[in-house]
């Protein structure tokens, strides 16, 4: 089951609506206390993600077990802290090596020549995710950042949470400590919360479904006789498909979050206004890099012990995160090498240069690291970069001007939404309207309302008869 399904919209969604409702008052409308909207949630997170893979919801349960006694020996025993911390760690690293990496690093073996079996394994959903949460909350603990949870169905809520769980963004254990027990949702809360849900719809279903479309054209249907010009249409699409198809998961993830008092960090801050791939990567996925740096590149030294390596280790790992493919570990290298060479470099004169020439520098590097990323066929990778560098038989086709000329608007809509809008609007309205004033209030609400009514009928309207439409980051 994902966001983007009229099931999720029509069904699901009502039903744990009603429930929650129905457990607040059970709470007591005047009462911090969670107990029954808790249970609600937790009763719909194991069913959320039972709908696709029942046998891996006692895997995840597993996770938190170990995780909440390791974190109850953390507490506990603080001469032996650390050793507990190790173990809790190591055991979920175990289950995730198992899982995701067990099969790649056998056929790795048998394609150097050593004849062991291939276990083949399914990936469990979000397992990514909901380990690298689990560490989180024995590191935390640990650290004596948050509090202990005593009690294991508050972990269990906080590792299964049904809007974050298979594609992130990565909730902090410190961000939602407090809110698991003791939370309340106002009306700016569940207004901007389903504001924000709806945007991130329209995100996924307007405009990145749209755009998978033409990156498949040419990506993965049309690579065997790939233009120069088909290339590059097909990696920009791709480049705009997973950023809108992410961020649009974030904003449905924190939007429901939001409605029942969830403050969830933000996850993009419009990545592609980047003028160096060291500001990109603190504008995409931040729970990701903020989880690297916290906890793996401070601890092993960060900017004062070994640096260079410091950082080839974090992408390494990154590049590792997203997939047990070898496409992977040398995309996270690719922008590795860049980083490292930013800080001693471009950096030092970053100034100097004209802003245009940076973003144009940022987006090349950006465009062909998606190339990295979207084939694990490495013969698929080789003709792709081919023609991207302009090797191929064609330069340009009908195809590939066909999808410039009939998608134009589309292509004009998702570079603008690219863009701060939001900021643009509000400073806009400020000027003309006064900044705080009744009728920028209204100015805005109005906008919302009309958004949001556009952005839900016309997903709806794409969704009725569509069959593919997985979320990019749910297979990590």
């Amino acid at each position: 089951m994902v966001f983007s399904d009229l099931f999720f919209l029509f069904a699901f969604l009502p039903a744990f609506m009603l429930c929650y409702l129905l457990a607040k008052a059970a709470d007591g409308h005047e009462s911090t206390s969670n107990t029954f909207k808790n249970t609600i949630l937790v009763s719909f997170s194991l069913l959320f993600y039972a709908w696709g893979e029942p046998i891996y919801v006692f895997l995840m349960v597993g996770c938190v077990v170990i995780s909440y006694m390791a974190g109850i020996a953390i507490d506990k025993m603080r001469k032996r802290a650390k050793a507990a911390l190790a173990v809790g760690i190591g055991a979920n690293l175990l289950i995730l090596g198992i899982f995701k990496y067990a099969g790649f690093f056998a056929q790795t073996l048998c394609d150097l020549g050593l004849q062991v079996s291939v276990p083949k394994i399914a990936l469990p959903i979000g397992i990514s995710f909901y380990i690298f949460q689990s560490i989180s909350y024995l590191v935390d603990v640990y650290r004596q950042e948050a509090p202990v949870q005593h009690r294991i169905g508050n972990l269990l809520l906080y590792i299964s949470m049904f809007p974050q769980l298979i594609a992130g963004p990565i909730v902090r254990y410190d961000t939602v400590a407090k809110e698991i027990t003791d939370r309340r949702v106002s009306q700016q809360d569940l207004a901007e919360g389903i504001y924000r849900f709806l945007i991130g719809l329209g995100k996924k279903v307007i405009i990145a479904n749209q755009l998978s479309e033409i990156s498949d054209q040419f990506l993965t249907n049309g690579i065997g006789n790939l233009s120069t010009l088909g290339a590059w249409v097909g990696i920009v699409a791709y480049t705009l498909q997973i950023y809108f198809d992410f961020s649009g998961y974030s904003d449905m993830a924190i939007g429901i979050g939001r409605c029942m008092g969830f403050h969830f960090k933000e996850n993009f801050n419009h990545p592609y206004c980047c003028n160096s791939i060291t500001d990109f990567w603190r504008r995409w996925h931040i729970s990701l890099g903020s989880f690297f740096r916290d906890y793996v590149y401070i601890p092993l030294g960060g900017n004062r012990n070994h640096q260079a390596l410091n950082i080839m280790v974090v992408w390494f790992l990154t590049g590792a995160w997203h997939g047990a493919s070898w496409n992977f570990i040398l995309w996270g290298l690719y922008f590795g090498i860049i980083v490292m060479a930013e800080k001693y470099t471009l950096l030092k004169v970053h100034s100097h240069i004209p802003a245009v020439l940076l973003h144009i520098y940022s987006m090349l590097i950006v465009i062909a690291g998606w190339g990295l990323f979207y084939f694990d066929d490495f013969t698929h990778l080789t003709v792709f970069f081919n023609a991207f560098v302009g090797n191929s038989v064609n330069i340009s086709d009908l195809p590939a001007m066909s999808a410039l000329t009939d998608y134009f608007w589309l292509w004009m809509v998702a570079i603008v939404l690219c863009l701060p809008i939001r900021r643009w609007a509000y400073n806009g309205t400020t000027l003309l309207l006064g900044n705080g004033t009744a009728l920028q209030g209204m100015a805005l609400w109005t906008a919302r309302i009309a958004i949001s009514l556009v952005a839900l009928a016309l997903s709806v309207a794409l969704l009725v008869g569509a069959t593919n439409n997985a979320f990019i980051y749910t297979r990590f």
